[in-house]
């Protein structure tokens, strides 16, 4: 009985930690500095990039980025309950974060004309939890892979 409970109040938090990830979305205009937003809403085909502040976009990308990783982190715990697992989900979120934002800066500033494409996906991936999409599929097989 005391399983049963600890496993609904563990999805209970999963809710509320998604509900979260989703609040962190739907409010993103007015909690992070981003250009971007309006700018990859629209045909980019012909236009040039907005003109932006690369500090307080490093910052708020960061702060976001930050945040997801945050709750992506407690959800695999709640999920996985293994600490081995949130290690490695933090050592990769970090090290992808270096990683994307390397390249997604590289191509705004190194690049006479970036291919707004590929810079659109980058973007994705620092502001959106993809990473726990990508990470919790992979954990559970992991899992199911060891048990065998």
């Amino acid at each position: 009985m005391q399983k049963k409970k600890s496993k609904i109040l563990d999805i209970a938090i999963i809710g509320i930690l998604v509900i979260a990830l989703l609040l962190i979305r739907m409010f993103e205009k007015e909690l992070f500095y981003d250009p971007f937003l309006d700018f990859f809403h629209s045909d980019t085909k012909n236009k040039m990039a907005p003109e932006f502040n690369t500090f307080k976009l490093f910052l708020g990308l960061l702060y976001r980025y930050f945040m997801n990783s945050i709750f992506t982190v407690m959800i695999v715990y709640f999920l996985f309950k293994d600490i081995s697992i949130v290690k490695l989900t933090s050592f990769l979120l970090s090290l992808f974060f270096i990683i994307l934002i390397v390249i997604f800066f590289s191509l705004l500033h190194f690049s006479k004309s970036p291919d707004y494409l590929f810079v659109f996906y980058v973007r994705r991936f620092l502001i959106q939890p993809l990473f726990l999409i990508l990470f919790v599929p992979a954990f559970f097989y992991q899992k199911s892979v060891n048990k065998q």
